[in-house]
């Protein structure tokens, strides 16, 4: 019987309370463009390092001045080196996200609004065209930035739903991501939470190895928690 995906976002969400990502901390006391061009650059960075790598490069291009889209299409990729130097793969990274702010400079006049305003399908698209951007920092960008209604579909979600039984791990992204989508309310704030919910699971409980199903929330319903029982 497949999961009620509604009622395990409010187990977790009773558990770990309001994650608070980027829509909100990104965006107090900032300009929207400015903010969302934030999380955009943040959803190419965080490719295969620790959010903490990431909160360092943004911080080092906000000293620079480069947190916009035409400084920083203006910019030396030398010196974008540097400032995303510690988000690692500083070479690839400093120029997917130049090629992300070029991209926006050329076609939208660096307007996010007049670029998020495009139908979601053709934003995918588009998002996935450029270099460095893959299905899950596509729908990052979509989900945080844009507010469109994409699943982001990671190693967690694949690694929690495989083990509660939702998922048989053989999936394509999109198929697990359509999964998703028809199973939850067409809500972007829970979009949003969930799959920080999920992250915050992995974190605490669902390890890679030897997973704590103790201090799980879904332990009294997740497969792999229930077979070690038996």
């Amino acid at each position: 019987m497949t999961p009620d995906l509604t009622r395990i976002y409010e187990t977790l969400y009773a558990a770990y309370g309001a994650q608070y990502w980027w829509p909100v901390t990104a965006t107090k006391n900032r300009s929207s463009d400015e903010a969302r061009f934030e999380i955009m650059l943040g959803a190419v960075l965080t490719q295969n390092t620790a959010w903490a790598n990431v909160e360092r490069a943004i911080a080092c291009l906000k000293r620079e001045k480069l947190l916009s889209v035409k400084t920083l299409a203006k910019a030396p990729l030398s010196k974008i080196k540097k400032c995303v130097r510690s988000a690692g793969y500083y070479n690839q990274k400093s120029r997917y996200v130049k090629d992300l702010a070029v991209y926006l400079e050329k076609n939208y006049g660096g307007d996010l609004q007049r670029f998020f305003s495009q139908p979601p399908g053709s934003l995918r698209k588009e998002l996935l065209a450029l270099r460095g951007v893959g299905p899950e920092t596509a729908d990052s960008i979509l989900l945080y930035a844009g507010g469109k209604r994409f699943f982001v579909v990671d190693a967690y979600t694949r690694r929690v739903f495989a083990r509660y039984g939702f998922l048989k791990g053989n999936e394509s992204y999109d198929d697990v991501r359509a999964l998703f989508e028809a199973s939850l309310p067409q809500d972007v704030a829970v979009y949003n939470e969930f799959h920080a919910l999920i992250v915050e699971l992995a974190k605490r409980a669902c390890f890679k190895k030897e997973p704590l199903c103790g201090q799980c929330p879904l332990k009294n319903s997740c497969e792999f928690n229930l077979s070690k029982r038996a």
